[in-house]
């Protein structure tokens, strides 16, 4: 397995990367990175650079051949399903639920309230919302916010809206906050590094996915 991190994992959020491949170790997965990854083009396609995007999309295609694709991301996750062809991409939420339902990961049960946020990528566009729900409920309980789902509210990050108009997406962020708040949880979990980076704020903790299973599942054994 290829352990495609993604740009904002591999860079600014780097402790992703580190709590993925600890679950990954600790479930006894073979798995194997790109010390040269390149950006899977998600970015320039979102924002209209699209001859740009087909060149590195080439690229990368040469490289993913006959390789089965983790990736952190949900935008990673998004283009090499639908933009690339014939890629076999899982995103971490989906074989993280596999690993749980097979005992290959177990973890203990907390008396733990946290919430959790659909990125626009995973959810509405690919209907992956039970995975990193189940995955949470193995370890904690689970409150939802007011719009989840199908209507659950953008973060604010994407489609180049945080380069272009870091106010309105500010704005986003902080309108999904308060509703995570509302359900007086603490903790806010998403599956998205982009919308981690945008949801971060100081009355809450945001953890990425395996960054929340390493802290609150089995922290000791998972380091």
């Amino acid at each position: 397995m290829l352990y495609f991190r993604g740009c904002t994992a591999r860079e600014r959020e780097t402790n992703i990367q580190k709590a993925t491949e600890a679950l990954l170790k600790k479930a006894g997965i073979d798995y194997t990175i790109l010390e040269d990854e390149k950006c899977c083009g998600s970015v320039l396609l979102r924002t209209g650079f699209t001859d740009e995007a087909k060149k590195q999309i080439e690229k990368n295609s040469k490289v993913f051949k006959n390789q089965k694709v983790l990736t952190s991301c949900a935008g990673c996750y998004k283009t090499l399903k639908e933009d690339y062809d014939d890629v076999d991409v899982i995103h971490i939420s989906q074989l993280l639920e596999e690993l749980i339902k097979d005992d290959k990961l177990v973890f203990s049960k907390k008396d733990l309230d946290v919430t959790y946020h659909d990125s626009c990528h995973l959810g509405r566009h690919l209907n992956v919302f039970d995975a990193p729900r189940n995955v949470i409920k193995s370890v904690a309980n689970l409150l939802e916010m007011e719009n989840i789902r199908e209507n659950s509210l953008c973060c604010g990050a994407g489609g180049g809206v945080k380069s272009a108009y870091p106010e309105i997406a500010d704005q986003m962020a902080q309108t999904r906050i308060n509703q995570a708040k509302q359900t007086g949880c603490t903790t806010l979990v998403t599956a998205c590094p982009f919308c981690k980076l945008n949801l971060e704020n100081d009355g809450m903790e945001v953890l990425d996915l395996c960054e929340f299973l390493v802290k609150y599942g089995d922290a000791d054994e998972a380091e």
